[in-house]
């Protein structure tokens, strides 16, 4: 066993210890404490705050005429749509970091996010599409697509692409189309002024329509990231070792990037790029229950809507009577505590 596989195996350890299985219970209660409160926070802040009496009138159908169109029309499909996001990015970031063995890998790194982007700019360019619940399916297209060809571009100099080859082919393609969107829109002002509320990482005016639609999509990638957590645990301990106990490498591989694409590609697509939650959130869980892949898939589950919720909540009352996109409080929020955890020895590591 080399070195890198035997820190590995004894990194891993301490997720099977019965402590560990102990303190399950305890976080996942305070992680499912912390969603509610999130929740709760964006029924009732907003530029119009509502008192929780009214609130609770409003869900149940009574009160007034304008507090039943807050709740209902703004607030829930925006709270719904959060926590959707919020799952996705997590988890495709969480999968991503244990498929690549890099603590600060994101879901961009396969260049999802820029062939959402750049299909939504082709789509408001060519076609004249504006409407939220049109170009989602081009987010999704697109970020497929480009899915595609990084992994076949990765895998034209072997059998299979490695996490390494992936992860330079998934940057260098992303940058090629990240400076094609960026040519688009810059040559077509009209696209500029549609892409922008768009490409900052935005819940406002995403209603049910948006995102029901992207719903299978978002719980077929959560089954495929269940069914990879086993074997994600034998692939940390290195290719060798995972071929060892019986893991087909190919199939995990495989599954990963569809799983990712389908979380981030339709988080991507009902939201925009929102950045810092699929790297940062997942970082956070693997200090706090180890490296058990099962216990980070589900922290990143319950912990990223809790950041994307209040993330929105702070952005519609930081700035009033305007509105900060969620996208841009995650890069604040996000930047700073990325660095102090990363300059912790014990959190940079897989």
């Amino acid at each position: 066993m080399t070195g890198e596989t035997a820190e590995a195996g004894t990194a891993a350890a301490p997720s099977r210890t019965p402590r560990g299985r102990a303190r399950t219970p305890v976080w996942v209660a305070g992680g499912l404490a912390a969603l509610s409160a999130a929740v709760v926070l964006s029924l009732l802040v907003g530029a119009n705050p509502l008192p929780v009496p009214a609130l609770l009138d409003a869900l149940a159908g009574g009160g007034g005429d304008e507090a039943r169109f807050v709740v209902g029309e703004q607030r829930v499909p925006r709270t719904a749509a959060g926590l959707a996001v919020g799952a996705a990015l997590g988890t495709a970031g969480a999968l991503i970091q244990a498929f690549t063995r890099n603590p600060l890998a994101d879901p961009g790194i396969l260049g999802v996010n820029s062939g959402a982007a750049f299909a939504v700019a082709v789509g408001m360019a060519f076609f004249g599409v504006s409407d939220p619940s049109a170009y989602v399916w081009l987010a999704c297209a697109g970020a497929l697509v480009l899915t595609v060809v990084v992994y076949g571009v990765g895998a034209a100099g072997g059998p299979a692409a490695g996490p390494i080859r992936l992860t330079v082919t998934g940057v260098a393609l992303g940058a090629v189309f990240a400076g094609l969107t960026t040519g688009l829109t810059l040559t077509r002002p009209d696209t500029f002024e549609r892409m922008r509320g768009w490409s900052a990482g935005s819940l406002l005016e995403r209603g049910f329509d948006v995102l029901l639609p992207v719903l299978p999509l978002l719980a077929a990638g959560l089954v495929l990231a269940a069914a990879t957590a086993p074997a994600l645990n034998a692939v940390a301990l290195g290719p060798d070792v995972a071929r060892a106990q019986g893991v087909h490498l190919g199939r995990v591989r495989v599954a990963v990037l569809a799983a990712v694409t389908l979380l981030a590609g339709g988080a991507t697509a009902v939201a925009g790029p929102i950045a810092f939650v699929g790297l940062m959130v997942p970082h956070v869980v693997r200090w706090t229950v180890g490296p058990d892949q099962r216990r980070i898939l589900l922290g990143t589950l319950i912990a990223s809507p809790v950041l994307v919720l209040l993330s929105d909540v702070l952005g519609r009352v930081a700035v009033l009577p305007s509105e900060m996109p969620a996208g841009v409080v995650t890069a604040f929020v996000g930047a700073p505590v990325l660095i102090a955890l990363v300059r912790r020895p014990k959190a940079s590591g897989l």
